[in-house]
């Protein structure tokens, strides 16, 4: 007559015993933090601030860190980067447009004008970065004027 043998425990294979890898991760990923609203200010004055030095680097950054964590960051690092990649379609197209108008016989001359309105965009990335960040500053949301949402 045969014994019956106890349930054996499934067991975990051993790694070689000079092997660096860590034992596998059993953790769950924990969310991030939610921003305090204080923080939820500062940052998105620096997204709208940011746009008028350094175009649309810092309202990127901004947007891609606080963007899972509070649904005003995400708003507005949107908003910001929308507009500032605008301002960039608008920096590298009006001298393309400009230039081949340039050669048209008769028209030519208003490549000139294309010079004025690249102009105009960069007034218009400082005033409207300025306005962004002072509404900001007093927890409201705002809306760039003619903004492509590129980013949704």
């Amino acid at each position: 007559m045969t014994e019956p043998t106890p349930p054996q425990q499934p067991q975990q294979p051993h790694p070689h015993p000079h092997s660096h890898q860590p034992p596998p991760a059993q953790y769950a990923a924990v969310p991030p933090a939610p921003v305090a609203p204080a923080d939820e200010r500062t940052w998105s004055v620096v997204a709208h601030a940011g746009g008028i030095v350094t175009s649309f680097v810092v309202p990127l950054v901004v947007w891609l860190i606080y963007k899972d964590r509070s649904r005003r960051l995400d708003d507005q690092g949107k908003e910001a980067l929308n507009f500032q990649l605008t301002l960039l379609l608008a920096y590298v197209g009006i001298p393309i447009v400009s230039t081949v108008i340039a050669v048209i016989p008769i028209i030519g001359l208003l490549s000139v004008f294309g010079m004025f309105l690249v102009f105009v965009a960069w007034v218009g990335a400082v005033v409207f970065g300025i306005l962004g960040a002072m509404a900001a500053s007093r927890d409201e949301w705002y809306r760039y004027p003619l903004t492509i949402r590129f980013i949704r």
